[in-house]
Protein backbone atom coordinates (compact mmCIF):
# COMPACT_ATOMS: atom_id res chain seq x y z
CA UNK A 1 0.00 0.00 0.00
CA UNK A 2 1.05 3.56 -0.63
CA UNK A 3 1.26 5.33 2.72
CA UNK A 4 0.26 8.97 2.81
CA UNK A 5 1.99 10.86 5.62
CA UNK A 6 -1.02 13.05 6.30
CA UNK A 7 -4.30 14.16 4.82
CA UNK A 8 -4.04 17.12 2.43
CA UNK A 9 -5.63 20.40 3.47
CA UNK A 10 -8.38 19.74 0.95
CA UNK A 11 -11.85 18.20 0.97
CA UNK A 12 -12.60 14.49 0.90
CA UNK A 13 -15.67 12.26 0.82
CA UNK A 14 -17.04 9.52 3.03
CA UNK A 15 -16.75 6.50 0.72
CA UNK A 16 -19.90 4.45 0.07
CA UNK A 17 -20.10 1.12 -1.81
CA UNK A 18 -22.38 2.62 -4.47
CA UNK A 19 -19.60 5.09 -5.31
CA UNK A 20 -16.65 2.66 -5.56
CA UNK A 21 -16.41 2.87 -9.35
CA UNK A 22 -16.88 6.66 -9.41
CA UNK A 23 -14.21 7.00 -6.74
CA UNK A 24 -11.68 4.93 -8.67
CA UNK A 25 -12.36 6.98 -11.81
CA UNK A 26 -12.00 10.34 -10.00
CA UNK A 27 -8.89 12.43 -10.69
CA UNK A 28 -6.19 12.20 -8.03
CA UNK A 29 -5.89 15.94 -7.37
CA UNK A 30 -5.91 15.94 -3.59
CA UNK A 31 -9.21 14.11 -3.16
CA UNK A 32 -9.23 11.68 -0.21
CA UNK A 33 -11.68 9.19 1.22
CA UNK A 34 -12.87 8.22 4.67
CA UNK A 35 -14.46 4.92 5.68
CA UNK A 36 -15.92 3.39 8.82
CA UNK A 37 -13.45 0.61 9.67
CA UNK A 38 -16.25 -1.56 11.12
CA UNK A 39 -17.44 -2.11 7.53
CA UNK A 40 -14.04 -3.55 6.55
CA UNK A 41 -13.09 -5.70 9.53
CA UNK A 42 -13.22 -8.89 7.48
CA UNK A 43 -10.63 -11.42 6.40
CA UNK A 44 -11.15 -10.82 2.69
CA UNK A 45 -13.77 -10.44 0.00
CA UNK A 46 -14.95 -7.69 -2.35
CA UNK A 47 -15.07 -4.85 0.18
CA UNK A 48 -11.40 -5.22 1.05
CA UNK A 49 -10.53 -5.61 -2.63
CA UNK A 50 -12.25 -2.31 -3.41
CA UNK A 51 -10.59 -0.59 -0.45
CA UNK A 52 -7.21 -1.91 -1.57
CA UNK A 53 -7.77 -0.30 -4.97
CA UNK A 54 -8.91 3.01 -3.46
CA UNK A 55 -5.95 3.12 -1.04
CA UNK A 56 -3.49 2.66 -3.88
CA UNK A 57 -4.57 5.97 -5.42
CA UNK A 58 -5.94 8.15 -2.63
CA UNK A 59 -5.20 9.16 0.94
CA UNK A 60 -7.36 7.19 3.35
CA UNK A 61 -8.91 8.01 6.73
CA UNK A 62 -10.45 5.45 9.11
CA UNK A 63 -13.30 6.93 11.17
CA UNK A 64 -14.49 4.50 13.83
CA UNK A 65 -17.97 4.26 15.29
CA UNK A 66 -17.68 1.26 17.60
CA UNK A 67 -15.05 1.73 20.31
CA UNK A 68 -17.41 3.43 22.80
CA UNK A 69 -14.58 5.60 24.13
CA UNK A 70 -16.97 7.70 26.23
CA UNK A 71 -18.53 4.75 28.04
CA UNK A 72 -17.60 3.39 31.46
CA UNK A 73 -16.02 0.21 30.06
CA UNK A 74 -12.60 -0.18 28.48
CA UNK A 75 -12.62 -0.54 24.69
CA UNK A 76 -13.63 -4.04 23.62
CA UNK A 77 -10.33 -5.86 23.17
CA UNK A 78 -11.47 -7.96 20.21
CA UNK A 79 -12.80 -4.88 18.42
CA UNK A 80 -9.58 -3.01 19.12
CA UNK A 81 -7.49 -5.91 17.81
CA UNK A 82 -9.51 -6.04 14.58
CA UNK A 83 -9.10 -2.28 14.18
CA UNK A 84 -5.33 -2.64 14.63
CA UNK A 85 -5.26 -5.30 11.90
CA UNK A 86 -6.97 -2.89 9.51
CA UNK A 87 -4.71 0.02 10.52
CA UNK A 88 -1.63 -2.15 10.01
CA UNK A 89 -2.91 -3.23 6.57
CA UNK A 90 -3.54 0.29 5.25
CA UNK A 91 -1.38 2.57 7.41
CA UNK A 92 -4.00 5.31 6.84
CA UNK A 93 -3.28 9.01 6.90
CA UNK A 94 -5.73 9.47 9.79
CA UNK A 95 -7.57 7.40 12.41
CA UNK A 96 -10.44 8.88 14.43
CA UNK A 97 -13.27 7.99 16.80
CA UNK A 98 -16.23 9.64 18.52
CA UNK A 99 -16.58 11.05 22.01
CA UNK A 100 -19.57 8.78 22.60
CA UNK A 101 -20.64 5.58 24.25
CA UNK A 102 -22.48 2.69 22.63
CA UNK A 103 -21.80 -0.23 24.95
CA UNK A 104 -22.48 -1.14 28.56
CA UNK A 105 -21.00 -4.51 29.43
CA UNK A 106 -22.26 -6.91 26.76
CA UNK A 107 -25.16 -4.65 25.76
CA UNK A 108 -24.64 -2.64 22.58
CA UNK A 109 -26.70 0.37 21.50
CA UNK A 110 -27.40 1.28 17.90
CA UNK A 111 -26.42 4.88 18.46
CA UNK A 112 -23.54 7.15 19.42
CA UNK A 113 -24.77 8.39 22.79
CA UNK A 114 -23.10 11.50 24.25
CA UNK A 115 -21.41 10.78 27.58
CA UNK A 116 -22.22 12.75 30.75
CA UNK A 117 -19.88 15.77 31.00
CA UNK A 118 -18.22 14.98 34.33
CA UNK A 119 -14.66 14.72 35.56
CA UNK A 120 -15.23 11.02 36.14
CA UNK A 121 -16.11 10.67 32.45
CA UNK A 122 -13.12 12.82 31.54
CA UNK A 123 -10.71 10.49 33.32
CA UNK A 124 -12.26 7.36 31.80
CA UNK A 125 -12.41 8.89 28.30
CA UNK A 126 -8.77 9.98 28.42
CA UNK A 127 -7.73 6.52 29.60
CA UNK A 128 -9.69 4.83 26.80
CA UNK A 129 -8.17 7.13 24.19
CA UNK A 130 -4.68 6.47 25.56
CA UNK A 131 -5.27 2.69 25.51
CA UNK A 132 -6.47 2.89 21.91
CA UNK A 133 -3.45 4.92 20.86
CA UNK A 134 -1.07 2.54 22.66
CA UNK A 135 -2.64 -0.46 20.93
CA UNK A 136 -2.64 1.14 17.49
CA UNK A 137 0.79 2.67 17.93
CA UNK A 138 -0.37 6.06 16.69
CA UNK A 139 -2.18 9.26 17.63
CA UNK A 140 -5.90 9.42 16.89
CA UNK A 141 -8.43 12.23 16.53
CA UNK A 142 -11.63 12.41 18.57
CA UNK A 143 -14.92 13.91 17.38
CA UNK A 144 -17.29 16.16 19.34
CA UNK A 145 -20.82 14.80 19.84
CA UNK A 146 -24.23 16.08 18.76
CA UNK A 147 -26.69 16.79 21.59
CA UNK A 148 -30.48 16.59 21.69
CA UNK A 149 -31.11 17.08 25.42
CA UNK A 150 -29.19 19.00 28.06
CA UNK A 151 -26.64 16.90 29.94
CA UNK A 152 -25.55 18.33 33.27
CA UNK A 153 -22.24 17.67 34.97
CA UNK A 154 -19.37 19.39 36.70
CA UNK A 155 -17.72 20.38 33.40
CA UNK A 156 -19.08 21.34 29.98
CA UNK A 157 -19.19 19.05 26.95
CA UNK A 158 -16.71 21.40 25.28
CA UNK A 159 -14.27 20.98 28.16
CA UNK A 160 -14.73 17.20 28.14
CA UNK A 161 -13.87 17.07 24.44
CA UNK A 162 -10.84 19.35 24.52
CA UNK A 163 -9.38 18.23 27.86
CA UNK A 164 -9.67 14.49 27.14
CA UNK A 165 -7.66 14.95 23.95
CA UNK A 166 -5.09 17.07 25.78
CA UNK A 167 -4.63 14.53 28.60
CA UNK A 168 -4.35 11.58 26.20
CA UNK A 169 -2.19 13.39 23.65
CA UNK A 170 -4.83 12.96 20.93
CA UNK A 171 -5.92 15.38 18.24
CA UNK A 172 -9.36 16.80 17.49
CA UNK A 173 -11.81 16.04 14.73
CA UNK A 174 -14.10 19.08 14.74
CA UNK A 175 -17.62 18.42 13.42
CA UNK A 176 -19.23 21.79 12.65
CA UNK A 177 -22.66 20.35 11.90
CA UNK A 178 -22.67 18.90 15.40
CA UNK A 179 -22.00 22.24 17.07
CA UNK A 180 -24.73 23.89 15.00
CA UNK A 181 -27.19 21.14 15.93
CA UNK A 182 -26.26 21.50 19.61
CA UNK A 183 -26.79 25.26 19.55
CA UNK A 184 -30.14 25.03 17.80
CA UNK A 185 -31.44 22.25 20.06
CA UNK A 186 -30.17 23.50 23.41
CA UNK A 187 -29.52 27.21 22.98
CA UNK A 188 -26.23 28.99 23.11
CA UNK A 189 -23.97 29.87 20.23
CA UNK A 190 -21.67 27.78 18.03
CA UNK A 191 -19.17 30.55 18.62
CA UNK A 192 -18.63 29.12 22.11
CA UNK A 193 -17.10 26.03 20.52
CA UNK A 194 -15.14 28.03 17.96
CA UNK A 195 -13.65 30.13 20.76
CA UNK A 196 -12.69 27.16 22.96
CA UNK A 197 -11.39 24.57 20.49
CA UNK A 198 -7.65 25.13 19.83
CA UNK A 199 -7.22 25.29 16.04
CA UNK A 200 -3.71 23.83 16.08
CA UNK A 201 -5.07 20.58 17.59
CA UNK A 202 -7.73 20.15 14.88
CA UNK A 203 -6.55 17.53 12.42
CA UNK A 204 -9.77 17.22 10.46
CA UNK A 205 -13.10 19.01 10.01
CA UNK A 206 -16.43 17.29 9.26
CA UNK A 207 -19.31 18.89 7.37
CA UNK A 208 -22.72 17.26 7.04
CA UNK A 209 -26.42 17.97 6.71
CA UNK A 210 -29.12 17.71 9.36
CA UNK A 211 -32.83 16.96 9.25
CA UNK A 212 -35.56 18.65 11.29
CA UNK A 213 -38.17 16.73 13.28
CA UNK A 214 -41.08 17.94 15.40
CA UNK A 215 -41.48 16.34 18.83
CA UNK A 216 -44.13 17.44 21.30
CA UNK A 217 -44.61 20.59 19.27
CA UNK A 218 -40.93 21.53 19.31
CA UNK A 219 -38.52 21.32 16.40
CA UNK A 220 -35.31 19.38 16.93
CA UNK A 221 -32.41 19.05 14.53
CA UNK A 222 -31.00 15.56 13.96
CA UNK A 223 -27.41 14.99 12.88
CA UNK A 224 -28.65 12.58 10.21
CA UNK A 225 -25.99 13.07 7.52
CA UNK A 226 -28.96 12.72 5.21
CA UNK A 227 -29.16 16.11 3.52
CA UNK A 228 -26.94 18.69 1.81
CA UNK A 229 -24.84 20.89 4.09
CA UNK A 230 -26.90 23.89 5.23
CA UNK A 231 -25.99 27.48 4.54
CA UNK A 232 -25.59 28.13 8.27
CA UNK A 233 -23.01 25.33 8.58
CA UNK A 234 -21.17 26.58 5.50
CA UNK A 235 -20.99 30.01 7.17
CA UNK A 236 -19.56 28.45 10.34
CA UNK A 237 -17.02 26.60 8.23
CA UNK A 238 -15.90 29.79 6.50
CA UNK A 239 -15.48 31.52 9.88
CA UNK A 240 -13.48 28.63 11.33
CA UNK A 241 -11.20 28.15 8.33
CA UNK A 242 -10.62 31.91 8.07
CA UNK A 243 -9.41 31.91 11.69
CA UNK A 244 -7.68 28.52 11.84
CA UNK A 245 -6.30 28.16 8.33
CA UNK A 246 -6.85 25.28 5.91
CA UNK A 247 -7.75 21.88 7.42
CA UNK A 248 -8.56 18.49 5.84
CA UNK A 249 -12.34 18.60 5.46
CA UNK A 250 -14.73 15.69 5.04
CA UNK A 251 -18.10 15.83 3.29
CA UNK A 252 -20.32 13.29 5.09
CA UNK A 253 -23.47 11.64 3.74
CA UNK A 254 -24.80 8.46 5.34
CA UNK A 255 -28.48 8.58 4.38
CA UNK A 256 -30.26 9.53 1.15
CA UNK A 257 -27.00 8.95 -0.69
CA UNK A 258 -26.89 11.24 -3.76
CA UNK A 259 -24.92 10.71 -6.97
CA UNK A 260 -21.16 11.01 -6.62
CA UNK A 261 -21.24 14.25 -8.62
CA UNK A 262 -23.47 15.91 -5.99
CA UNK A 263 -20.93 15.16 -3.26
CA UNK A 264 -18.12 16.38 -5.49
CA UNK A 265 -19.98 19.69 -5.85
CA UNK A 266 -19.79 20.07 -2.05
CA UNK A 267 -16.12 19.04 -2.17
CA UNK A 268 -15.50 21.83 -4.67
CA UNK A 269 -17.37 24.34 -2.47
CA UNK A 270 -15.22 23.40 0.52
CA UNK A 271 -12.06 23.60 -1.56
CA UNK A 272 -12.96 27.15 -2.59
CA UNK A 273 -13.03 28.10 1.10
CA UNK A 274 -9.73 26.30 1.70
CA UNK A 275 -8.08 27.90 -1.35
CA UNK A 276 -9.16 31.35 -0.18
CA UNK A 277 -7.67 30.70 3.27
CA UNK A 278 -4.43 29.50 1.68
CA UNK A 279 -4.18 32.68 -0.40
CA UNK A 280 -4.89 34.83 2.66
CA UNK A 281 -2.10 33.02 4.54
CA UNK A 282 0.33 33.61 1.69
CA UNK A 283 -0.47 37.31 1.55
CA UNK A 284 -0.99 37.76 5.27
Amino acid sequence: MTHRQKLPNLAGIGLKPEHYRDALDAPDDGLWFEVHPENYMVAGGPRLAWLDAIAERFALSLHGVGLSLGGPDRPDQEHLARLKTLVDRYDPASVSEHVAWSRLGNTYFADLLPPPPTRQTLNALAAHIAETQDTLGRRILIENPALYISLHGDISMMELYVEAAKIAGAGLLFDLNNIYVCAQNLGGSPRDWLDLVPPKEVGEVHLAGFTAQTRNGDQILIDSHGAPISGAVWALYEDFIHAAGPKPTLIERDENIPPFAALMAEVNQANQVLDKASLEACHG
